[in-house]
Order: structure tokens, then sequence, then C-alpha cells
């Protein structure tokens, strides 16, 4: 007589690990170790600059400065001839100092959103997440390092139609961009810094306007640093902006730079910043 089947497995009611309702009813596993920080950073950033998609007017009012710098000092100072430029034509020379201030003229009140998410309570909810103070910095300074980035390639753009002879080489191309982020980094964390310290959107206006034009004429800018006088020499050498315009004017132009003190320089700057405007962030949230 042969054997009776056997009965099917009794189905258990407890869920088994790796279904598909195991995965809708447990979080996923968050990110740890070196990979949170860097996650973060890009989010932040990308939320930044979702903002440019709604209003993009900032973009283009932003290039008429550096346009009538180029159009009407570049080209009188190249007539004139007063200022020693070793040969090269002034307006190339002050081309690569243009796309310097305008990238830093975006960055240095970058502070004034910061205080305003503080105001509009946003600030708050972003500091009680799991991301790291850090990583908010990290990412609002990277964004503001794009912004900079797009207006960058506008003041290329124009200074290439007014005939200056600059170098479309992709490797320099991308070390300017290098550059021009890392500076931007470095004075957007500075800004914020400012706002942490100031907690006022007024007080951080003042102090913007106070810094920003010092900097700029503290700088190899618009003028060699062997015209200066002997006090804004040591200005200058202190100044950050002054090894981004030495580092653009080498990538662009092909005139004797030190790459590798500029960006030394540009990446201490940048990790100083960071670490500054982390530090004072929570003040913003009292």
């Amino acid at each position: 007589m042969s054997a009776a089947p056997a009965a099917p497995r009794a189905a258990s009611a407890d869920r088994t690990p790796g279904t598909i309702t195991d995965l809708l009813l447990s979080p996923p596993v968050p990110r740890a170790g070196w990979r949170l920080l860097p996650a973060r950073v890009i989010a932040m950033c990308a939320v930044e600059l979702q903002k440019l998609r709604h209003d993009r007017t900032e973009l283009y009012t932003r290039a008429v400065q550096p346009a009538l710098w180029l159009l009407i000092f570049g080209q009188t100072f190249t007539r004139i001839r007063a200022i020693p430029t070793g040969g090269v034509p002034y307006i190339d020379f002050m081309a690569p100092g243009i796309i310097a201030q305008s990238a830093m003229f975006i960055a240095i009140f970058y502070g004034i959103q910061i205080i305003w998410e503080r105001d509009a309570g946003i600030l708050n909810k972003l500091l009680v997440t799991p991301t790291p103070r850090s990583a908010l910095i990290t990412g609002k300074a990277f964004a503001a390092g794009v912004k900079s980035l797009i207006q960058a390639i506008v003041v290329i753009a124009i200074a290439a139609v007014l005939g200056v002879a600059l170098t479309w080489n992709p490797l320099k191309l991308l070390g300017v961009g290098a550059a021009v982020v890392l500076a931007s980094v470095f004075f957007s964390c500075l800004s914020m810094t400012i706002a942490g310290i100031v907690l006022n959107r007024d007080r951080l206006m003042g102090f913007g306007q106070a810094i920003t034009m010092p900097l700029f004429f503290g700088s190899n800018a618009l003028y060699p640093v062997s015209v200066m006088p002997g006090w804004l020499q040591a200005v200058s050498k202190v100044n950050p902006l002054s090894y981004q315009v030495d580092a653009l004017r080498g990538l662009l132009l092909g005139t004797p730079a030190h790459l590798g003190t500029d960006f030394a320089v540009l990446l201490v700057a940048a990790a100083l910043g960071i670490a500054a405007a982390s530090s004072l962030l929570g003040r913003l949230a009292r």
C-alpha cells in the first residue's frame, strides 16, 4: 500500500526577511561612513541650484557689471597704456581679474540667503535632520561655486567677443573652473561666517559692501603687484583673490604663474572657510 502524500507546509504569518513587504515596512539602511557626507553635500547643492530654474534674472543682471568693466575700463586703459603689463594688452591682462571679481560678488553676499532661511524657519528644519552642519555649509558653498562658474562662462564669452586672446585648451579651462569654484567656496563661507556673527541682513549687507572693494582693489586684478606700494603688496599676499587671479592669468593667457601655490592657497582657504562657517551655523538658529 503506497504512503499518503505529505501535507503542504503551513505558511507562516511572520514576514520573511527580504520580501517586498519587508522592504516597504522597514526604512532603508542609511548611508554610513565616508558615503554619508558626499551624498548630503550633493543633495544640498542640488537643492540650492533648483532655485535657478525659477529665477534666472540674477545671472543676467550680474553680467552687466563685468561687461561694463571690459567695455569701458578695459578698452580705455588699453589705449592709455599707463599700467605696465609685460607686453600683454591691458584688456587681456584685466579679463581674468574681472572673471574673479564677478565670481566674488556672487559669493560674498551668500550669507544673506542663509539669514533669510533662518527667518523663514527653513534653517531650523535643516539643522534637526541627521545632515552634518559641515555638509549643509559645503553644499551651499559649492552651489555658490556653480553659480559663479556660470557667471565666469558669461564673462569669458564677452571677453572672447571683445578679442581677448584666451586659451581654449580643455584641460586649462577645467583648471579655470576649479579656481573659480574654490575661490567662490571661500568667499561664500566668509559671508556665512559673518552672517553667523552679525545675525542680521542689514548688518551683513554693510559688512559685505565694506570688504568687497578692499578685496578687489587689494589684489592683482587690475594692476600687477610690482606697481603697488609696499603695504598694499603685503595685503595682496594674504588676499585669496590675488591667488585666484594669478591662476586664471596663467591658465587663460599663459603668463608666468605659480599654479601649485595658487591652488594650494585656494584649497586651504576653502577648507578653513567651511570649518569657520560650520562652527557658527548654530548661532543663526538660536
